[in-house]
């Protein structure tokens, strides 16, 4: 092996690292999108409960087959397999979730190469250079190139620094500053005409539609996917977790920051939205529906900033900032998925793994960009809705079906003596065998429709 693997020094470190992969874009820009969309408090409440009993035993099944393993996803994998046939098949699931990460960070690249370049417009107007914001604002290969490349060179030199001082040092950091700036973003947007309104909407469910299969659905899919399942992530990093810790409270922990994070960003995005329909900017067609889901973030809300004035620069500069952050944090996970698989399997030091890796997904990013309106939705497609079910999928029905009951338990008693007393134990193993498979499965067939 090319070095130490290392590890997080810390739960802190490890609470940081995992929550701030699972809280990316799709926490605080789909998540609100999707509410919108989805008859609003409604879908906040089943996915509330649906994160707890389905995402969460789903996340606790990818921590754990990495803290057993104590390697990267493709040999943790294989630790847990007896046969032949289950080894290849560990390598087809751990290698899959590898590639499925590779792919999500080469568009994601580019979308939080946007975000970094609406964060510095707004500094570009109010320095009274009005062509070099018009640029930055404007789709252009150029300025997605060169966005993009700081992007990615940002997630290199994190990464290439490993895990303590690089990954648990930068999401301790980074972190804060993302709630900071939600928490601060939120309390100035309660205060604008409108907010009231999109408050009333994102808080006060219709009880009548909780069951809608189209809501269900959707609200199940932003619950797994916002957690990073699918991705090898979590298996890698739960590999960095210590022995000692106790993985049921831990796996917990994380998931309710992933959860409260994407509820508030929630309280921000939505009352906003009420902000700026209050103020003439138009947020829903006439049968209700939502306008510009995809590309909320460019649109509605920078004439929502527009319209405040001055001090909407500073807003704009606040919530694109939020953004990139957000970004940054889900991006460093994703490419220590290979990073990690090559350092150990091929025995390549960590710096050249991570520069060659990440100029490489780099490059694809380029291929994207070139080819805009034919890659960018197909990869995205690929990536998340045929990948991140699949790959998912397979490592519940690897920790319920392949991996011994017994040396499950054992796992679980690492850090925790007396969990088979408690009633995780007498739940999550069925749910992991059989509830997670079937309904992730069901999401998996819902993206086809």
């Amino acid at each position: 092996m090319a070095g130490s693997r290392g590890g997080f020094s810390s739960r802190l470190g490890f609470i940081m690292a995992a929550a701030g992969s699972a809280v990316g874009l799709g926490n605080i820009w789909g998540f609100p999108t999707q509410t919108a969309s989805n008859g609003g408090a409604a879908f906040v409440f089943m996915y509330l409960i649906l994160a707890f009993c389905l995402a969460y035993p789903a996340f606790m099944a990818e921590i754990l087959i990495g803290r057993f393993g104590q390697a990267n996803a493709v040999t943790s994998l294989q630790k847990m397999s007896r046969t032949v046939f289950q080894k290849r098949f560990a390598f087809v699931v751990g290698f899959g979730g590898i590639i499925c990460a590779a792919l999500i960070l080469s568009f994601y690249g580019i979308v939080a190469g946007w975000m970094m370049a609406h964060t510095i417009e707004p500094i570009a107007k109010l320095v009274g250079s009005d062509a070099t914001a018009n640029w930055l604002v404007s789709f252009s290969f150029v300025r997605n190139l060169v966005f993009t490349a700081l992007f990615v060179g940002l997630t290199i030199f994190i990464i290439s620094r490993g895990v303590e001082e690089g990954i648990e040092k930068w999401s301790k950091r980074l972190m804060p500053m993302m709630l900071t700036l939600l928490v601060l973003l939120i309390g100035y947007v309660m205060t604008l005409e409108g907010a009231s309104e999109g408050l009333n909407a994102y808080l006060n469910p219709d009880f009548s539609r909780v069951l809608e299969p189209s809501l269900l659905l959707s609200a199940l899919g932003q619950a797994f996917f916002s957690l990073s399942l699918g991705t090898s992530v979590m298996v890698i990093y739960g590999s960095y977790i210590s022995k000692k810790e106790n993985m049921v409270t831990l796996g917990a922990q994380v998931t309710l920051i992933d959860v409260s994070i994407a509820f508030l960003a929630g309280l921000l995005i939505i009352p906003a939205m009420y902000v700026a329909q209050a103020q003439g900017v138009q947020i829903f067609a006439a049968d209700g529906s939502l306008l510009s889901e995809d590309t909320l973030v460019f649109t509605v809300l920078p004439s929502l900033f527009t319209s405040m004035g001055s001090v909407g620069a500073f807003i704009a500069i606040g919530f694109f900032a939020l953004m990139s952050i957000a970004a940054l944090t889900s991006s460093i996970s994703m490419l220590e998925g290979p990073v990690s698989y090559v350092v150990e399997r091929h025995n390549v030091e960590r710096k050249k793994a991570s520069t060659y890796i990440g100029i490489g997904i780099f490059f694809l990013s380029v291929l994207i960009m070139a080819n805009f309106s034919t890659l960018f939705g197909l990869v995205i497609t690929i990536s998340t809705k045929y990948g991140q079910p699949i790959v998912a999928m397979l490592c519940c029905v690897f920790v319920g079906w392949i991996w011994q009951r017994n040396s499950l338990l054992q796992e679980l008693k690492e850090g925790h003596q007396l969990v088979e007393e408690g009633i995780f134990w007498k739940i999550w193993p069925i749910y992991t065998k059989v509830v997670c498979p079937a309904a992730i499965g069901m999401v998996f067939l819902h993206s086809l429709s």
